[in-house]
């Protein structure tokens, strides 16, 4: 994916948290994901979109999901643009096995937020 023209955006402290991709007259607004979270909007908006998006659905659980294999419920332990590593969510338990798996960057369709109740 060429990344040449996105713009940065960090936050205060200097966490990145995000892209502005242009777009016609505008920029669309990219998460640390890669996906995009808006449609094309002006500087002033995609700098509120992201600055309120933040971070925190990178804690959020997600599922997994795996060919002829029921999904699994993961966490994202880390995000670069040249990878995504996930650990198997163990609700925090400790002395169990560990187990992670890597996928690429952008997030692919097989990795999505886990929706309550599923």
């Amino acid at each position: 994916m060429d990344r040449s023209t996105w713009i940065e955006h960090r936050r205060g402290d200097g966490e990145l948290v995000g892209w502005f991709r242009p777009s016609g007259d505008g920029y669309v607004v990219v998460d640390l994901l890669g996906r995009d979270v808006s449609g094309e909007l002006s500087w002033l908006e995609a700098e509120e979109t992201l600055d309120a998006l933040g971070i925190g659905y990178l804690a959020d659980p997600y599922l997994l999901d795996r060919e002829g294999e029921e999904p699994l419920r993961v966490r994202i332990v880390e995000v670069s643009t040249q990878r995504i590593v996930l650990k198997l969510d163990d609700f925090g338990a400790i002395g169990g096995p560990r187990y992670s798996y890597e996928l690429p960057w952008p997030m692919p369709s097989e990795l999505r937020p886990l929706v309550r109740g599923t």
